[in-house]
């Protein structure tokens, strides 16, 4: 196999809008590789996909691989813990996709500590999407999923891409029962930083 010598991005397609502005407008400089976002609805389906491309990735790149996803990603038992050290990969510091787009590190504790609301962006809608039509398919009531919610007092939308109006339409569409609480602009620089993060550690590392 023929190596590349450019670092290489593993991510989660969830976060594929936000790297491709980065990338486009010059503010990174990486390949990329997405795994679907629909495999969330199965960790040990994710793991497996993550592994398979983590083993092609690393052989490619010369083991130039940063892992784009959060500490959770895989459940709350060091699953992910375990594949980043089976693979010796170096991981953005980030709980789940909404810590990478509140900055990482936490940030998303910090910011809603009680877990009391839903952050929504737009590769998110796409899982609710997906979700909703998984349980038609499956013969599942939708007024199932807002049973989910039902701890949840509403919804904080994330524009990242400058796009609020939209977002805010589109989460409309979803029929959760719940109240945007606010919009929030970030942008994609949480994630640029995240990364940018990973990067160097990896660097220092090298």
């Amino acid at each position: 196999m023929t190596q590349n010598s450019k670092l290489c991005l593993v991510a989660c397609s969830v976060l594929k809008p936000e790297i491709k502005k980065l990338i486009e407008n010059g503010e990174m400089d990486a390949d990329m590789v997405f795994v679907s976002k629909y495999f969330h609805d199965d960790c040990s389906k994710l793991e497996k996909n993550l592994r398979q491309v983590l083993e092609y990735t690393i052989q490619r790149y010369d083991g130039n691989v940063v892992l784009v996803y959060g500490d959770l990603c895989l459940g709350m038992k060091g699953q992910m813990k375990r594949l980043v050290n089976d693979y010796g990969v170096v991981k953005i510091d980030a709980l789940n996709c909404v810590d990478c787009q509140l900055g990482g590190k936490g940030k998303s504790l910090e910011a809603d500590p009680n877990q009391e609301v839903i952050f929504l962006f737009s590769g998110m809608i796409d899982v609710f999407r997906y979700l909703k039509r998984q349980m038609k398919k499956e013969g599942i009531p939708l007024e199932a999923m807002s049973q989910v919610f039902n701890d949840v007092n509403g919804i904080v939308a994330l524009d990242t891409l400058g796009n609020c109006s939209q977002l805010v339409e589109e989460i409309n569409k979803q029929d959760t029962g719940l109240e945007i609480l606010q919009t929030k602009s970030v942008g994609c620089e949480n994630v640029k930083k995240v990364i940018q993060e990973a990067i160097e550690k990896k660097r220092n590392i090298n």
